[in-house]
């Protein structure tokens, strides 16, 4: 997956046109440990942990072909971003006005219901450690102020070092547990055959792991980081690419470290848990009670430190996106990669703006039940953006918008229809699950 543009010639190494190629080098990664913490939440592990309750290892093949649909995306993002100078969300536009007004309603419905989910997923961890401190619902309004405090007040170089503490402290907890339940290696390298399990549905299940972990619109928010970082020219695509690949290897090892506890600890004794973050917390008084205070401590530190990197992650990307979406809504046509990586952006009022949105009015939702019509359309938006990102990623990199060097080879257009095609398969799914009879 080094080069996924199909291209024969080194990257950049065309004589005397374009930046000169940055070495590749691990010195400077960083914007792929942000997307992968970010993209890795609470509920993308407790998906994995289910699945190998439910199937053992089996689906171990389903969990690394996600990871290579996921590093094919993610470098696609990438790659218009350097090639072209121009932000995703500019290139969405030039598309044709539907693409704007497809943001614009997902950014703000999304944006509220995420925001009381992620304050929530945060906050059970913690009040799992800390019981007789406060109301689950306080814990989830302090995660939420400490995330906008954060992220309002610091940069992307503080915010970036401050998520590679917390991703290390992630890694360590995953692999650590993947360790203490003595993973099975021989059904280990078996379930890297690609086998579906025969019972109901388990294609889409299947389908489901495939597409689900790290798969959000934090993809999309790659590019931004990417160039907030400073890098903003195809001279750094070399980097990028180590960077990207580090990312999903990473998100690799999370998936297959939760794969195993699944497969040993759940599937092995014939345990259910409940779906959603609850199973993160039920699955901490397993470990409490089959290896001790320690491991169950350890476990909800580390659930704390996947549902907090997701909600800073976001609260930093998606207002990056936001504030890029209503400054070309204003008309400005300045070169938007120069402009991410001066911090501008980051100080601005719209990038600001779109921080209090997610984090104060989703204060309301921790204190009622989720309003039934919103959750519905958010559940459909959900599930249409990353087929949209995936087919929109084929238009812009296969036309005349972005340099000829940096198109898709057959490689890239391969992956990406695939993600296309996959993502589409799951939107339709879950719009059809949708209680739609209930909703008018």
């Amino acid at each position: 997956m080094a080069d996924t543009t199909g291209n024969t010639q080194d990257i950049g190494a065309t004589a005397g046109a374009g930046p000169r190629p940055r070495k590749s080098s691990w010195r400077y990664i960083g914007p792929g440990i942000v997307v992968a913490a970010t993209g890795v939440g609470a509920g993308d592990l407790v998906a994995t942990l289910i699945a190998g309750s439910n199937f053992g290892y089996t689906l171990l093949w389903a969990a690394v072909v996600g990871c290579l649909v996921k590093i094919s995306l993610a470098e696609a993002c990438g790659r218009w971003h350097l090639s072209t100078g121009r932000t995703l969300f500019d290139g969405w536009a030039s598309l044709g006005p539907w693409t704007t007004w497809f943001f614009a309603v997902y950014a703000v419905i999304w944006g509220f219901v995420y925001g009381a989910a992620a304050m929530s997923s945060s906050a059970l961890p913690l009040q799992a450690l800390f019981p007789s401190v406060m109301d689950l619902e306080y814990w989830g309004i302090a995660c939420g102020l400490v995330g906008l405090v954060f992220v309002w007040f610091n940069k992307y170089a503080v915010f970036e070092k401050v998520m590679t503490v917390l991703v290390g402290v992630m890694f360590v907890v995953t692999v650590y547990l993947a360790f203490r339940v003595t993973p099975n290696l021989g059904d280990a390298f078996a379930g890297l055959l690609p086998v579906v399990p025969d019972e109901k549905d388990s294609v889409l299940n299947t389908l489901g792991l495939i597409g689900g972990v790290g798969g959000t619109i934090t993809l999309a928010a790659y590019g931004y980081w990417i160039n907030a970082k400073g890098w903003t020219n195809s001279g750094w695509m070399k980097v990028m690419r180590l960077d990207n690949r580090v990312a999903y290897i990473t998100t690799g090892i999370f998936v297959v470290a939760m794969l195993f506890v699944g497969a040993e600890l759940l599937h092995s004794a014939n345990i259910a848990i409940s779906g959603g973050d609850q199973g993160l917390v039920q699955l901490g008084d397993i470990l409490d009670d089959r290896y001790g205070t320690t491991t169950g401590t350890l476990f909800l530190v580390g659930f704390f430190a996947a549902s907090f990197t997701s909600l800073i992650g976001v609260w930093h990307g998606v207002s990056l996106m936001f504030a890029d979406f209503l400054a070309r809504q204003r008309g400005e046509r300045q070169a938007r990669a120069d402009e991410l990586a001066s911090g501008r952006r980051e100080r601005s009022w719209t990038f600001r703006a779109y921080l209090l949105w997610l984090t104060f009015p989703p204060m309301i939702l921790l204190f009622q039940d989720e309003p039934f019509r919103l959750i519905i359309i958010y559940g459909v938006l959900g599930a249409a953006f990353m087929p949209f990102l995936a087919l929109t990623l084929l238009w812009l990199l296969n036309s005349s918008r972005t340099p000829r060097e940096w198109r898709n080879g057959y490689l890239s257009n391969g992956m990406l229809a695939v993600a296309g095609l996959l993502f589409l398969v799951l939107a339709v799914k879950q719009i059809w699950d949708q209680p739609w009879s209930e909703f008018f």
